[in-house]
């Protein structure tokens, strides 16, 4: 076990017979020296008390979501901040429902629902409550959101059944909930680029040449990055999107003004060119407003590659790029292109031309082409964004170790 000294763990103990064991992974985390809060609901107090918690955490134990004391001390939203990690052991099929609904009645859910930190969940519940169609939906639906699910084992139960529903062991949750804290620390050494978004090239004052990127996975992929560690800035379009406060976020709106944005915040140590740049500028902008006429000739001129010249650019080169391709067709041909032509890492290629996977859906469905590796490709099958960049920045992570 390691050093976990200035981690900051925020657990909630919900109501069921698994919350002894909540009680030695506390104890685990303090023999290692990290700071521990915890939030009891109102029926895990019927199983533990809160000055065995606090007894053995050594932090403030936290039980009301009106508690004037509290709020005064630290309100609930100053505690969804403070904490790196929230770990909810044993979280019961009750709190799974209240997460995956947005319902916020109590201290628990609402600083759960307030936070932007990593959330790890270890159910606790009978072999039928876990199997049941509702559970497992609820359960989807909060993979999808970022969670992070550990366990349950198959064992024994309290109830007298046996099944697939045991929390799972306090060392193995610890040793999860470590490796990512440990990662974390590893990874705030490192710096990650991204670009994000559409790029609008002007006609004239009021019209300009886009495209119909949302920005959606961009955002997604800075926001898993920033979660692991990564000091991430984030290089946007023009988008509607909101972003966490402790990402650098840098506005832009032309291809010219993300190549440069780009170009100052080089070196990193890796870059993921998400944004669909606009290939093509006007010659020629118009300073004043094009008065509608029976014809017109627009000029057009290349845009400069940013991705090329990245992946080019050898004093300054990140560690690994990725390029991404957003097709309509051949798309394994014209990402294979790209890869060679653009000299990067990676190309993430997927097809725009679908409902389900286009530039305004919350989900995506995408190929990885890789350049020296052991395998040439890999897809990542149809699932939301969110996922989608959690299993991109896990393959990062990866190669990078």
């Amino acid at each position: 076990m390691k050093n976990l000294a200035n981690k900051k763990i925020l657990f909630i103990i919900c109501g069921g017979i698994a919350a002894y064991k909540s009680l030695e992974l506390i104890r685990l985390f303090r023999k290692n020296k990290a700071e521990i809060r915890t939030i009891l609901t109102k029926s895990a107090k019927k199983f533990v008390t809160p000055l065995s918690v606090a007894s053995l955490s050594q932090g403030k134990v936290y039980e009301d979501l009106f508690s004037i004391e509290n709020e005064l001390e630290m309100d609930h939203i100053a505690l969804s901040r403070w904490a790196d990690v929230i770990i909810v052991a044993p979280v019961t099929a009750n709190t799974i429902s209240k997460l995956a609904t947005g319902n916020a009645e109590d201290l628990a859910s609402t600083v759960i629902l307030a936070s932007n930190k990593q959330v790890y969940l270890a159910p606790a519940m009978n072999v039928r409550m876990w199997e049941h169609q509702s559970t497992q939906k609820n359960l989807k639906l909060l993979k999808s959101y970022g969670y992070k699910i550990i366990g349950p084992e198959i064992g024994d139960m309290a109830c007298g059944e046996y099944g697939e529903g045991k929390m799972s062991e306090p060392l193995s949750i610890y040793n999860e909930i470590q490796n990512f804290l440990l990662e974390k620390i590893k990874n705030n050494k490192l710096k990650a680029l991204v670009t994000a978004g559409p790029t609008n090239e002007y006609i004239d004052p009021v019209r300009f040449i886009t495209n119909k990127s949302s920005g959606k996975q961009g955002y997604e992929i800075a926001k898993s990055l920033h979660k692991r560690g990564f000091d991430t800035t984030l290089i946007s379009g023009p988008t509607s999107l909101k972003i966490h406060e402790e990402i650098k976020l840098i506005q832009v709106e032309t291809a010219e003004e993300m190549f440069k944005a780009t170009q100052k915040n080089l070196p990193t140590d890796i870059a993921l060119f998400a944004a669909a740049v606009g290939d093509f500028k006007v010659s020629l902008k118009q300073k004043e407003k094009i008065k509608k006429l029976d014809n017109f000739t627009l000029k057009l001129e290349k845009n400069v590659d940013i991705l090329s010249y990245v992946s080019n650019h050898n004093s300054m080169r990140p560690k690994i790029v990725v390029g991404f391709a957003a097709e309509t067709a051949n798309i394994e041909v014209n990402a294979v292109k790209k890869l060679k032509n653009k000299n990067c890492d990676w190309i993430i290629a997927n097809d725009v031309s679908k409902n389900e996977t286009g530039f305004n859906s919350e989900n995506n469905e995408v190929m990885i082409f890789y350049k020296n590796r052991n395998i040439e490709k890999e897809r990542l099958s149809l699932k939301k964004k969110s996922e989608i960049s959690e299993e991109i920045v896990d393959r990062l992570v990866a190669q990078l170790n």
